[in-house]
């Protein structure tokens, strides 16, 4: 039997490795879209979301505020969302998704989830609500030990 430090080994391995496989398909369709990961990714919270302040941005999706300026900047010259100063706050100022990017996202979001469902497919749905569970378990334990 293998040692508890095994054990966990094995499941980070696992795990990072089944990250990265996911990544790499779901970014295939995305990339061959024209947007990159961060960009789709603006766009995908833009879409579901709507209107968000830059500042909050990059803590939903996990990146950097410097790059996040970067990604925006791209987004808004391309003509997928559009900037707004808060009246009461000139500190702050959202973006929201513009017609354009609505489209855009209309015509990739559908294919996405359906790449998902299709890569998630190997696992039951009784498989895929159970790996949820203790997926989300793990974060949990992590976040409390922080």
């Amino acid at each position: 039997m293998e040692n508890v430090n095994e054990r966990a080994l094995k499941l980070f391995v696992v795990l990072s490795r089944a990250n990265k496989v996911l990544h790499e398909e779901t970014n295939r369709l995305i990339i061959a879209k024209g947007l990159n990961p961060t960009e789709f990714a603006v766009l995908e919270l833009l879409f579901h979301k709507g209107k968000q302040p830059i500042q909050k941005i990059g803590e939903k999706i996990l990146m950097r505020s410097g790059s996040m300026t970067y990604v925006i900047n791209k987004l808004e010259a391309n003509g997928y969302l559009q900037r707004e100063t808060n009246v009461n706050d000139k500190r702050v100022t959202y973006v929201s998704i513009s017609e354009k990017g609505k489209r855009l996202m209309e015509t990739i979001f559908p294919e996405h989830a359906d790449n998902i469902t299709s890569l998630l497919s190997a696992l039951t749905p009784v498989e895929q609500e159970e790996a949820v569970r203790l997926l989300q378990k793990l974060g949990v334990s992590i976040r409390d030990l922080s």
